[in-house]
């Protein structure tokens, strides 16, 4: 299908009221990628067993020409793609022709945005329950000063699109269906971020913030994905094979012990997934994912 008809076909939702308890609902797993998938073998391992509940879709650099084993859960999961340049609005564009590719299976309920270098914290039936269970979409929403909040909102959006409404939040998401179906079939802003976020502006940090604050959007304002950012610049901390210890990754399971809020009570599981992780920590990840992550 051309662009144009996939977003059109995912707009559409069922009429029938809830869905059927009897069949499984599934989580759909979007991996945002420029090439290859050097954690594949991990995710191979995570996934294992867990056939039905479950989906993947990879969106790569169209020019990319790797293959995939035939007995990878990727093999076969590429969806046609676009061209996506770091910090153009590109990016949002390819988010959401993931989400539409995945909105086409109606079983698909629950969506997560990944990339190549992020990691599961957790085993998959941790990971499926708590994704299910939540009442709410998980995405950060942030009003910020500055050069990386409002100093990027460009005048030209308004009066559609007003400074205070502008926010800003971690790009990697995870939503339940009906939000993913805002997402891909709101024209009125798409339309307009697609138009003055340019140049610098990062869409995907503003996007989808910027869209739930003005739908007003009852979410849980934050991110299951951790990154470290506190090294400062334009990329996070990434962890390579002298970082990937069983100590850290306990650390980040555990978030420090700090808490957070799920579901209207305090838990201690706040992160699912991790990133940045180098192709040389796949060796560590695999020898320490079945006593870390138990799977």
């Amino acid at each position: 299908m051309e662009e144009e008809e996939l977003l059109w076909r995912a707009s559409m939702v069922p009429n029938i009221g809830d869905f059927p308890l009897k069949i499984n609902r599934k989580v759909a797993f979007l991996f945002l990628t420029q090439g290859p998938l050097p954690l594949s073998p991990l995710w191979d391992l995570f996934f294992k067993g867990h056939e039905g509940f479950y989906s993947i879709y990879v969106h790569s650099n169209p020019f990319f020409k790797g293959t995939v084993p035939s007995n990878s859960v990727f093999y076969g999961r590429v969806i046609p793609s676009k061209v996506v340049q770091w910090g153009a609005f590109t990016v949002v564009e390819a988010e959401r022709l993931l989400l539409a590719n995945a909105l086409l299976d109606f079983y698909n309920q629950r969506f997560v945005l990944l990339s190549d270098s992020c990691i599961p914290l957790f085993n998959f039936s941790t990971i499926y329950h708590y994704l299910m269970g939540s009442s709410k979409s998980f995405i950060e929403v942030l009003d910020l000063p500055g050069f990386d909040g409002r100093r990027r909102y460009n005048p030209g959006m308004s009066p559609t699109i007003q400074l205070d409404q502008w926010r800003k939040g971690s790009q990697w998401f995870q939503i339940d269906r009906r939000l993913a179906h805002e997402v891909i079939s709101n024209q009125k802003y798409f339309s307009i971020f697609q138009r003055f976020c340019n140049d610098l502006c990062f869409g995907d940090e503003h996007y989808l913030p910027t869209l739930v604050t003005i739908k007003f959007w009852k979410i849980s304002n934050r991110t299951l994905t951790w990154v470290n950012w506190s090294r400062g610049g334009a990329h996070p901390f990434t962890f390579g094979r002298m970082e990937t210890t069983r100590e850290n990754l306990e650390w980040l399971k555990n978030n420090g012990n700090k808490g957070c809020e799920y579901n209207g009570r305090r838990i201690h599981i706040c992160y699912l997934f991790a990133r940045k992780f180098m192709p040389n920590a796949l060796d560590r990840l695999l020898r320490l994912a079945p006593h870390v992550m138990q799977f």
